[in-house]
């Protein structure tokens, strides 16, 4: 079976086609487009006029590759900015009108699990020893999701939570300087302690023997800590990081201003503006964790590919 998954972020929107055969994924194809959905929503409530063009531009572009790879289901799945937007019904209509099928906005709970499935199906098994927690810092939520696997090697999750402390959200909302001056950057970290507090309450995650982190902010740390010369997605899956590395790519961030950050090599233009925000909420959830991060390439769109073939 052909699928193509959609998932609509704070920042992106991005798109898999794959095929699948029994639990075997292959990749046909995937894109990502910087949209900045969720651009004023923390403030204002409401998509704007320009972010919703941006986005369906985007799926303009994705409709034709659908329809040029003969994909036999499409599910297209939106998030955070989704679920905080009062105007979300304007999104939804053009979604139907682009892609015909009805998109849906999935709760932060349901974000974690395909997002915990996507990723732990996608590494090694060597590289996961359960209890595992996987963590995808999205631009305006971050959701962590622990699990395990069954006696019978199927894997279960055993508690999720999502919190408000995405990349986009803290930038928008404390990160006005370039660089940040150290009142804003310990705004970021008020709100972030305050979060993970929150979510130590509904899930054990310190408790995880492995730590997955999935999402541009980890891919793109990881391979600044790794000193790729650029950005490939084969070599950084798997890859990982340490506390004192993320500590000293934080601190490197937190110095350059928005030139200097768009010169490094493995720097997606469109995470320009938000990395700082992603790398203070990394950094705290690693001081917490105490251990490393593992990157994964795969992710929630896997995890929507895979449900796709079992409807």
């Amino acid at each position: 079976m052909r699928v193509a998954a959609i998932d609509c972020g704070t920042n992106s929107i991005r798109l898999l086609v794959a095929d699948i055969h029994g639990s075997v994924l292959t990749e046909v194809k995937r894109r990502m487009t910087i949209v900045r959905l969720g651009e004023g929503v923390d403030r204002t409530g409401v998509f704007s006029e320009a972010a919703l063009t941006r986005t369906f531009t985007a799926c303009d572009d994705y409709a034709r590759v659908i329809d040029a790879l003969d994909v036999d289901r499409v599910r297209f799945v939106a998030t955070s900015a989704s679920r905080d937007a009062a105007n979300r019904d304007d999104l939804m209509s053009g979604i139907r009108t682009r892609l015909g099928v009805d998109p849906e906005v999935i709760t932060g709970g349901e974000e974690a699990l395909l997002s915990f499935r996507g990723a732990v199906e996608g590494l090694p098994p060597d590289l996961v020893s359960p209890p595992a927690v996987v963590v995808d810092i999205g631009g305006g939520s971050t959701e962590f999701v622990l699990g395990d696997r069954s006696s019978g090697g199927e894997l279960q999750m055993q508690s999720a939570v999502s919190v408000d402390i995405g990349c986009v959200r803290m930038t928008e909302r404390h990160l006005h300087g370039d660089p940040p001056d150290a009142e804003q950057i310990a705004l970021v970290e008020a709100d972030v302690a305050a979060a993970l507090d929150r979510s130590d309450l509904a899930v054990p995650w310190r408790d995880a023997d492995t730590l997955i982190g999935v999402a541009g902010t980890v891919t793109t740390i990881v391979a600044l800590a790794r000193g790729l010369s650029t950005y490939d997605p084969a070599l950084i899956h798997g890859m990982s990081a340490d506390l004192d590395e993320v500590e000293a790519i934080t601190e490197r961030l937190l110095t350059m201003d928005r030139h200097a950050r768009a010169a490094l090599p493995v720097m997606h233009p469109g995470r320009v503006d938000v990395i700082i925000g992603g790398a203070l909420v990394l950094r705290a959830i690693l001081r917490r964790a105490g251990r490393a991060v593992t990157a994964s390439e795969t992710d929630i769109l896997d995890g929507v590919a895979r449900s796709l073939a079992e409807r």
